[in-house]
């Protein structure tokens, strides 16, 4: 991609120079190109290309780049949904078992004695965002112009991010045990490990990264379950990221698990449709529930 920019009719000529084949309406070509653009496209076109001459392998279309994207689109669409699900159910633990424990004080998440301050100063920042601009806090400091609204009313609005991070910074490890037991965890690092590797793959899907090629940074470690347990050597691809998904959300759920794994099967089931594309999922996902 050089570092001017090009129309579409330029934009065709250069693919087409490098191998793509176009069997498609040409309106249609531009159609897509303007719509998705041709940068972001780009991102998927290099799975289909020779790495060293970045032309195009024998007989690529533009369809196979564009189905490679959709199904990355839909894979992220779908994820998100399901992650959200395990969001909620943590904000409500964490909400629940530190308000309950600290309940002379509800606004605990702000308490040097109760959490490290060392996130205040970025929260702060947070905090007068939502307070002059969500209707809910408005509302709230109209009444009390001087103190924080209480936890359950601020984490409502917080991120999945955000929101561990006021998990991993309590002082009471005694209560941080109590939430990670109720995922089953009595190793609190364990959760925590989990937890970042799931908002990691939340923030591909709501931020547009590439997906089905995503290696988490730090591998996922042993999860204590035999259905879920990654089998190959793999703990950073995709695949670990599922199953740690599907074990995760069997905690909140056993009916929105099985659910999850018959969309992602039904999924990658229709993408594998297209033997170029079933190729490079393969290779990078291995999915293998």
């Amino acid at each position: 991609m050089g570092i001017k920019a090009t129309t579409v009719d330029e934009q065709i000529t250069l693919l087409e120079s490098r191998g793509m084949v176009f069997d498609c309406d040409v309106e249609k070509i531009k159609e897509t190109l303007l719509d998705i653009g041709y940068y972001r496209l780009g991102f998927y076109s290099y799975y289909f290309q020779d790495k060293k001459t970045h032309n195009f392998i024998t007989n690529v279309n533009f369809n196979d780049i564009i189905k490679l994207y959709y199904f990355d689109f839909d894979m992220k669409m779908l994820l998100l949904r399901y992650i959200y699900r395990i969001e909620v159910h943590f904000r409500t633990q964490l909400l629940y078992y530190a308000s309950n424990h600290y309940n002379d004080n509800n606004a605990w998440y702000v308490d040097s004695k109760i959490v490290d301050s060392s996130i205040f100063k970025e929260f702060n920042t947070i905090y007068f965002n939502l307070k002059t601009k969500n209707k809910n806090l408005v509302k709230h400091h109209v009444n009390y112009p001087c103190d924080y609204a209480p936890a359950w009313k601020v984490f409502e609005f917080l991120t999945f991010g955000q929101t561990f991070k006021f998990f991993s910074n309590l002082k009471n490890e005694e209560l941080k045990k109590q939430i990670s037991a109720v995922y089953g965890f009595r190793d609190v690092s364990l959760l925590n490990n989990y937890f970042i590797s799931i908002i990691n793959i939340r923030n591909i899907c709501s931020h547009n990264g590439v997906l089905f090629d995503y290696n988490q940074p730090i591998g996922i470690r042993r999860i204590p379950n035999l259905k879920y347990r990654i089998n190959t050597g793999n703990t950073s691809n995709l695949n670990a990221s599922l199953r740690l998904l599907l074990y995760i959300l069997s905690k909140v759920s056993k009916n929105r698990a099985k659910d999850l794994e018959e969309e992602l099967k039904k999924l990658l089931a229709t993408a594998s449709e297209n033997n170029l594309v079933k190729n490079i999922i393969n290779s990078k996902i291995k999915f293998d529930m």
